[in-house]
């Protein structure tokens, strides 16, 4: 009797085979055919789930039945990317077109062309020059492409002229942003964050072929809206744009729900005096990598852009003895689009509230530092820019060594890492570990045996200086933390408590 993984592996094997694939070729290395099997910083269990194909048997009415991840490997669209050079060096225009393409294979999607302009602003009515419009219109009759991918954010009229002349989808750095988004989101928070940025983006953007979004609903002749329109003089769109909003409301009420959980459980690590550290920084720089290296968390980790959505929050032990949380945030990216700084603004509280902010950078990138500035861009939107920050280099075992040596001396206050090999990884530690604060308020105090609870909490809070053990107790003198200054007042003796100045 075969159980259910058997089944399991059977079944994606049948599909594997239909697909063409061969077994053996299935991912099992990063673009850096780095081992993924063996490396010790991925969710293994997770990362299967990603990329497990599903299908429900039997429910067939087609000759063609495939699931969406399926339509995802097997039918990528394909697309042609558009840019506007706008300000700086070729390279970075050229670097920005490379970022593009990344986030449109991470949507799925199979990148055939990629072109830039060079202007000094995107044209207000086709966001490149209309005479280009043409040739981008002709590379996409001739390679066959459905989609076109702009590297930015564009208004409604210039997507509905562009549609309107190269007569393919067109698509802006936004939406595809927010439909990776919306790919990886899995809890439920992170899912109702991500629709409410979709609506909000949608709502200004609604549009239809043809005057079927202009003819006014009412009556028999609304074509069954009827009740539920507020009268014969509003149209379709204008039901349209009411539904979203109302959809908008409820999602805000929602995640205002959600904040109040979220605030909560916040809020007892700050009765406990817990120091927190928030992993930030830009996407795909290793973050969830170095909080599976820092702290066995666990976590889901793999090479594409937004792997993480879902803060993650570990608590761990300093060499002292202190306990502190470490938490993975969402990554950054240049140009992240407004309504998912909103949509996601309880989530990044988890950074604007943190004692130490490390900022993840990765080494082998090409610009390492517009990275660094993209991020910092962002900190300073949700009020994190004044907060203790810690620089680590990441990926220093694939990054070209002149390239680290130039973000150290940049950055007074940084360290170089590899998350994947372990190199650095204790000087990274020594340096968080050195920058979480520290109570203010020295005790000695002398606890009875039978308080182990309070001596318990003194090495977990606070920061030990001296133990004795005596006669009549055990006798702490330590750095605490105002609440458990008063819990240790009754066995403090007298003349021996003072606050640090």
């Amino acid at each position: 009797m075969t159980n259910a993984s058997e089944e399991n592996f059977t079944l994606d094997e049948e599909l594997a085979q239909t697909a063409g694939w061969d077994l053996d070729e299935l991912p099992a290395t990063d673009s850096r055919g780095v081992d993924v099997a063996d490396d010790e910083t991925t969710g293994e269990m997770d990362l299967a789930a990603r990329h497990a194909l599903r299908r429900v048997a039997g429910l067939s009415t087609e000759l063609e039945d495939i699931s969406e991840v399926e339509y995802r490997q097997l039918r990528l669209e394909r697309v042609v990317l558009v840019g506007v050079w706008t300000e700086g060096s070729v390279e970075d225009a050229e670097n920005s077109m490379a970022e593009l393409a990344l986030l449109a294979e991470t949507a799925g999607s199979q990148v055939l062309d990629a072109l830039y302009q060079r202007r000094d602003k995107p044209d207000p009515a086709t966001y490149i020059g209309r005479g280009k419009v043409e040739g981008v219109a002709e590379i996409v009759r001739a390679t066959g492409a459905d989609t076109v991918i702009c590297d930015g954010e564009l208004a409604p009229s210039q997507l509905r002229n562009l549609e309107d002349k190269i007569k393919v989808k067109v698509v802006d750095r936004t939406a595809l942003i927010l439909d990776i988004f919306a790919q990886h989101a899995k809890s439920k928070e992170g899912m109702a964050q991500v629709e409410l940025a979709q609506l909000t983006y949608l709502k200004q953007r609604l549009r239809g072929w043809g005057g079927n979004l202009s003819r006014q609903a009412g009556g028999r002749v609304a074509g069954g809206a009827g009740i539920g329109g507020r009268g014969p003089g509003e149209t379709k769109i204008e039901t349209d744009r009411r539904r979203i909003n109302t959809r908008i409301a409820k999602l805000r009420r929602e995640l205002a729900h959600m904040k109040t959980t979220r605030d909560t459980k916040r809020g007892s690590r700050r009765r406990n005096e817990i120091p927190s550290v928030a992993i930030a920084g830009y996407t795909n720089a290793g973050k969830s990598s170095l909080l599976n290296r820092l702290t066995d968390a666990g976590v889901l980790v793999e090479d594409a852009l937004f792997a993480t959505l879902d803060p993650t929050t570990r608590r761990t032990t300093a060499e002292d003895g202190r306990v502190y949380t470490m938490s993975d945030t969402v990554g950054f990216v240049r140009h992240l689009p407004h309504q998912l700084v909103e949509a996601f603004r309880s989530t990044l509280e988890e950074v604007a509230d943190a004692d130490l902010i490390v900022h993840v950078v990765d080494g082998a990138h090409p610009d390492p530092e517009g990275q660094l500035a993209a991020v910092r861009e962002v900190l300073a939107e949700i009020g994190a820019d004044r907060l203790p920050e810690l620089v680590v280099v990441n990926k220093i075992d694939a990054a070209d060594p002149l390239a680290v040596q130039r973000v150290l001396a940049r950055e007074p206050h940084a360290v170089a890492v590899s998350a994947r090999t372990g190199e650095g990884i204790p000087a990274a530690l020594a340096a968080i570990e050195s920058e979480l604060p520290r109570p203010e308020i020295e005790v000695t105090a002398l606890l009875p045996y039978d308080r182990g609870d309070l001596l318990s909490r003194v090495h977990d809070r606070g920061d030990v200086l001296a133990v004795e053990h005596t006669a009549d107790g055990t006798r702490v003198t330590a750095r605490v933390g105002e609440a458990l200054a008063g819990e240790l007042s009754p066995y403090t003796a007298a003349g021996s408590t003072g606050t640090d100045g």
